[in-house]
């Protein structure tokens, strides 16, 4: 019986295991793999006090910093549920070689599994992610300067991804499969008036295109327009921005989540049931920052602290 089990490997969780591990407690990180959506990202600029640096250099110094601790995640476990007892203590079990499981028990839970991008399934997608194809502009945007860039999508993830490339790249598609934008028309608005900024709509992705040539980058995509022939264009980099998808589905169903399946917490990362936790970008959060996944690990090991107390 630990005293917390933390779910997760990237920034929320390596935040709250620092904080489990400086309170005492006894506890275990348990992940399918260390990382996460961070190990995926290219250059990243935006984590205090690193100006500069890309997604496994920040992984392998969480890595380091909970080693500081003794602290090692399990890694390897892909947890499918989360179960509240009768004793009001929680069971987590994870399939293991087949039909075996492996099964922790727990007083207490924080689930930062973080969140996975919708993908497009479309030829050539899988082959050249993170050599071309990127799936966070904030992340991997400013790679691309005065190179000429599409954005693949039609809400404000979309637009605003096509503003902040617009002041970045030479030239910038933005590919949306519909007639209109289900964004905010002031985004739109902004997008239209950047003279670099070239919108095709009714346009269908097909194929990301790439290859030796470009050193086995990315040098285009395919697409159709109104079920017309297939249409191909130029391009150095393609974000995608059709939606996240939240790794939420382990938790108990009377857990309570908004209409995207994000885990619904209170600003101390509580859920509605006692003892169950969540942080990052699984939470309805407003921004899915490191920095702000990072945080929300702290506050939600804290409250699990708390709680812990009035149990003893």
């Amino acid at each position: 019986m630990f005293d917390l089990i933390i779910i997760g490997g990237s920034a929320a969780a390596t935040s709250a295991g620092i904080y489990a591990a400086r309170r005492g407690l006894n506890f275990k990180i348990i992940t399918k793999d260390f990382g996460g959506e961070v190990a995926t990202s290219g250059e990243i600029g935006n984590w205090p006090g690193v100006p500069q640096t890309d997604g496994i250099t920040l992984t392998n110094q969480f890595k380091e910093h909970l080693k500081f601790y003794n602290v090692v995640p399990e890694e390897g476990v892909e947890v499918d549920k989360i179960a509240k007892q009768p004793d009001g203590t929680f069971l987590i079990t994870a399939p293991k070689d087949g039909s075996a499981k492996i099964e922790y028990k727990a007083r207490a839970v924080i689930v930062a599994t973080g969140v996975h991008p919708r993908e497009l399934n479309v030829p050539g997608e899988k082959e050249f992610r993170n050599k071309g194809v990127s799936y966070c502009t904030v992340c991997d945007g400013p790679l691309f300067s005065g190179k000429t860039t599409a954005v693949i999508g039609g809400g404000n993830s979309a637009l605003e991804a096509g503003l902040m490339l617009a002041d970045i790249s030479s030239k910038v598609y933005i590919i949306n499969k519909n007639a209109w934008f289900k964004g905010e028309k002031i985004l739109l608005d902004k997008l239209i008036a950047k003279k670099n900024v070239e919108i095709v709509y009714n346009a269908k992705t097909t194929q990301i295109v790439g290859g030796p040539p470009a050193g086995g980058f990315v040098t285009g995509l395919k697409y159709e327009k109104e079920k017309d022939v297939e249409r191909e264009i130029k391009v150095d980099g393609i974000f995608v921005h059709i939606g996240m998808t939240p790794n939420s589905y382990i938790v108990p169903a009377e857990a309570q989540k908004n209409n995207f399946g994000e885990i619904v917490v209170n600003k101390n990362c509580e859920t509605n049931i006692p003892g169950l936790y969540a942080a990052g970008d699984v939470t309805d959060v407003s921004f899915n920052q490191i920095v702000i996944a990072a945080g929300q690990g702290c506050i939600a090991t804290l409250s699990a602290v708390n709680y812990l107390n009035k149990l003893k």
